[in-house]
């Protein structure tokens, strides 16, 4: 007797908490029916990505030195550095440069501690292709410029969530003055004080001709 009341309490337990969690869920379909929708039409709309968004990777070939550092911090060894040595100024001349993004994880390192700067993350992250050996870019490639979603003609931009205002979340007919949720990082430091904002630099030593003596 006492078995068979253990088991109906379990299955009641078990029935009141199957019905509390149905509530719950019937409770976010109901809020979300009042809502009204925010779907983006993409291609005709599209949502403007962040300040700090990884991208495709932009590539100067001007500006590169072929050192391969971006090699060696690369996780999987990605960039293709083609260079040879010139025996009259005993300098490498680069041939080409390449990335594979069909393998490429965009973590970054290679913008981060390139030497030279001629490598920088872009916010183009439309590279479908049907042909994979198709994503593998070379300096050509690399070297062209985005078109960016704001200047696009034929694109209506929207601002992501952290572009919209508190409380906001629909992104359409909402006029491009009206203040976002956070401030830009210039923003920030219009706010700091102008003893934050310098940067303390080395100081001077007394072999330095244009030292200065210290109070």
């Amino acid at each position: 007797m006492f078995g068979f009341l253990k088991k109906v309490g379990e299955y009641t337990q078990d029935a009141v908490g199957a019905a509390k969690y149905i509530t719950q869920g019937l409770g976010v379909t109901f809020d979300h029916l009042r809502r009204r929708p925010i779907t983006v039409q993409y291609p005709y709309e599209k949502l403007i990505p962040s300040e700090r968004y990884r991208g495709r990777i932009h590539y100067e070939f001007d500006k590169c030195i072929a050192c391969e550092v971006c090699v060696r911090v690369c996780p999987i060894n990605l960039p293709v550095v083609d260079w040879v040595m010139n025996k009259a100024t005993k300098k490498k001349e680069l041939r080409n440069y390449s990335i594979d993004f069909g393998v490429c994880i965009f973590c970054g390192n290679c913008v981060e501690y390139c030497p030279t700067n001629c490598l920088s993350m872009t916010e183009e992250y439309e590279l479908a292709a049907f042909d994979r050996h198709s994503l593998n870019y070379d300096n050509v490639a690399l070297g062209r410029l985005p078109t960016s979603v704001t200047s696009d003609p034929a694109v209506v931009p929207l601002r992501e969530l952290v572009y919209l205002p508190k409380g906001v979340m629909d992104p359409h007919d909402l006029p491009a003055t009206t203040p976002r949720v956070g401030r830009l990082p210039e923003q920030v430091l219009e706010t700091l004080p102008k003893s934050a904002k310098a940067v303390p630099g080395p100081a001077p030593t007394a072999a330095d001709p244009g030292a200065t003596p210290q109070p």
